[in-house]
């Protein structure tokens, strides 16, 4: 095996395209990784959870968001806002939405996550 893996997200190994998302993943093989676009207006209660068939958001998630702005609102009450150029984890039990009218652009590094999203078997 190679010591290093390179995949180009301009032909990624999947795409998937929920109502107002795009997820673009990568396989480099011990490692998957996601680049997400999510639309202005992009709930996901409104987006995903049909999808999902969750209340909430049942993934735990590891990133980084090069452009927009989201709001995540987790089970217990805490509500935090990532910005463009902020690493987050979210953990599992949560819903997010889009702010403002910029897509809001992440690469996410969570397998899991990565393997799920917007996917009927999260």
């Amino acid at each position: 095996m190679a010591g290093a893996i390179k995949r180009s997200f301009s032909t990624p190994d999947e795409i998937r395209t929920p109502p107002k998302t795009r997820l673009e993943l990568v396989d480099l093989g011990s490692a998957k990784v996601g680049r997400g676009t999510l639309e202005p207006g992009w709930k996901w209660s409104d987006c995903i959870k049909p999808i999902a068939g969750t209340e909430s958001c049942q993934v735990r998630h590891v990133g980084l968001l090069v452009s927009g702005v989201m709001t995540v609102s987790h089970d217990d009450g805490t509500v935090v806002d990532i910005a463009a150029g902020e690493a987050y984890v979210i953990e599992p039990g949560h819903d997010a939405w889009v702010v403002g009218d910029e897509s809001a652009v992440a690469y996410e590094f969570e397998s899991t996550a990565v393997e799920t999203f917007g996917k009927a078997t999260q």
